[in-house]
């Protein structure tokens, strides 16, 4: 099976059998309210099993498992664009709440960028923050990502219309 190595973790694709760390570590408001719409709160079990289910047999995956030897605490991905903006590709990332702080993010980002670029036609990588996330905004920092531009009142999240923070990573 592909992993990628990403520090004393890896990125790998999801599998059956990692429903229940899924649903235990995204099942948590704290990691919710900095995520797309389309990511529920409550998770269940249920959205555990439809996630692994959606992302078996992809080739070449695409959405990964941030995980140590036991089990998945997070996850990481890339969104390809289309059409004219072909090149280009979001990355998406979050972490078990207990995994914060660690420089775990940092690392898968790293990774997934890597991998990213060599695995595809990608010329530009880039990655929406809520303004109110500034540790994420520091992991892509991290990572090479320049601030590009605030985008005023983008996002509506948890009630709160919100401004959106666009960081990018361009390959030379």
């Amino acid at each position: 099976m592909m992993e990628i190595p990403a520090g004393r973790w890896v990125l790998r694709p999801w599998r059956v059998g990692d429903e229940s760390a899924l649903a235990k570590y995204a099942n948590n408001r704290n990691v919710w309210i900095n995520l797309r719409g389309t990511f529920p709160h409550p998770y269940t079990t249920e959205d555990a099993a439809a996630w692994v289910q959606a992302q078996k047999d992809r080739d070449p995956p695409m959405h990964f498992a941030i995980a140590d030897a036991g089990e998945a605490i997070g996850a990481i991905g890339l969104t390809l664009q289309s059409e004219v903006h072909r090149r280009s590709a979001e990355v998406g990332y979050w972490l078990g709440e207990p995994f914060w702080g660690q420089g775990i993010a940092t690392e898968a980002v790293r990774a997934l960028t890597a991998y990213a670029f060599e695995q595809f036609d990608l010329l530009r990588l880039e990655a929406g923050v809520f303004e109110w996330n500034p540790a994420s905004a520091r992991v892509l920092e991290k990572c090479g990502f320049t601030f590009e531009e605030r985008l005023p009142w983008t996002d509506t999240k948890d009630g709160q219309t919100i401004d959106q923070l666009l960081y990018a990573l361009v390959r030379e």
